[in-house]
């Protein structure tokens, strides 16, 4: 009989690419594949080629939120035929752990970011115990965990002594059957366009500065594409510093429309502040998507971001946040054009090594007990 894996996310399942890569490898691994997670107010329909179980929820924002989702998914997880439970971040976990202890259930737990060490929990000691407390009690007891870069591995191995295996978030392989042109996007075809893109535009992750620096900048145009926390912020500094026509915004939108956007861009921006733990050592998606997209990444430098940066020369770095620095470091960026063509054509060698196809094996083995 056909083993079933149930795959928990408290993510809108749409934008979430990691957690669908997972499912279908989990089918490549033989499973019937059920995805859970939450039908938010703005969710989109959604097709895939397996099960997909998401609800409404009374509560979409703040500790009642995670409060209703763990409390359902442990009761949903208690009665449902089940093989293998596979968590995704820690504010899925307690109810996943729960139920996979007491019905002797296998769990596999995929950590995505340092979470306790967020923006988003470090300055509220309330919610930061809170989980820091969940934390503290399950990830000693895991026997299967997954993590998203070395140093974020290593991070939690050294701190609960467990054998964390590393996985990256790197995109399959994908190249649209027709690039659409600028003019079908609604995007200006005779200006740079420098892209932000991702679901989690949030505070510290540079966006203001971006937009702040639009002000010294002629012909070129920063494209915001996603969703986070800052976007009332950056709405308030566009009204202020009457840049309507040097920003343009466009909401979160499938992984497919996504890239064509980002192909018809020039320049990528991870500038991700290091603010905390979790920015500091994280791996941010994006620098896959511009590189997959064949476009130059302008980072902030941070570890994970840089090792990988330099080794294939795909980008360039900003030294501080101040927005005319950043400014100044596109303009220099689009002035060297020989310099800029070296670095766009490094991309290409770089996707052809950094590809899920090539980086999926860790979590077949996991999957399959191959460690």
């Amino acid at each position: 009989m056909q083993k079933t894996a149930i795959v928990c996310v408290i993510n809108d399942l749409s934008n979430d690419q990691r957690v669908h890569k997972t499912c279908l490898t989990l089918q490549k691994c033989g499973y019937w594949v059920v995805e859970v997670g939450r039908l938010m107010p703005e969710s989109k329909p959604l097709e895939r080629p397996y099960f997909i179980l998401r609800k409404k929820h009374k509560f979409n924002n703040g500790f009642l939120a995670y409060a209703e989702f763990n409390l359902r998914l442990f009761f949903y997880l208690m009665f449902a035929k089940v093989d293998l439970i596979f968590a995704n971040d820690l504010d899925s976990l307690p109810a996943a752990f729960f139920a996979a202890t007491l019905r002797r259930k296998r769990l596999i737990y995929d950590t995505h970011e340092y979470f306790t060490e967020s923006p988003e929990i470090v300055d509220r000691p309330i919610v930061k115990f809170i989980w820091k407390m969940f934390e503290d009690s399950i990830f000693p007891k895991l026997k299967d965990v997954l993590t998203v870069n070395k140093s974020i591995a290593k991070l939690y191995g050294d701190k609960y002594n467990v054998n964390v295996r590393v996985s990256r978030n790197i995109p399959t392989s994908f190249t649209p059957e027709r690039l659409k042109s600028r003019a079908e996007l609604n995007l200006p075809e005779n200006k740079r366009i420098v892209i932000l893109q991702g679901t989690g535009i949030n505070v510290q992750r540079g966006a203001e500065e971006a937009c702040l620096a639009m002000q010294f900048l002629d012909n070129v145009i920063l494209l915001i594409v996603g969703s986070g926390n800052v976007f009332p912020t950056l709405h308030k500094i566009i009204e202020e510093k009457k840049l309507h026509n040097k920003v343009i915004f466009r909401p979160k939108m499938r992984f497919e429309e996504l890239r064509q956007y980002t192909m018809n861009s020039d320049l990528g921006l991870a500038i991700d502040k290091d603010t905390n733990l979790n920015y500091h050592y994280s791996l941010p998606n994006k620098l896959f998507d511009f590189i997959h997209s064949g476009i130059p990444t302008l980072s902030s430098g941070l570890v994970e971001l840089k090792q990988i940066i330099d080794y294939y020369d795909i980008g360039y770095y900003i030294q501080c946040h101040d927005p005319k620095h950043i400014a100044t470091t596109i303009e220099d960026i689009f002035s060297d054009k020989e310099r800029y063509e070296t670095v766009k054509q490094n991309t290409s060698k770089a996707k052809l090594e950094l590809c899920w196809e090539k980086e999926e094996h860790v979590l077949i083995e996991l999957i399959e007990g191959k460690y």
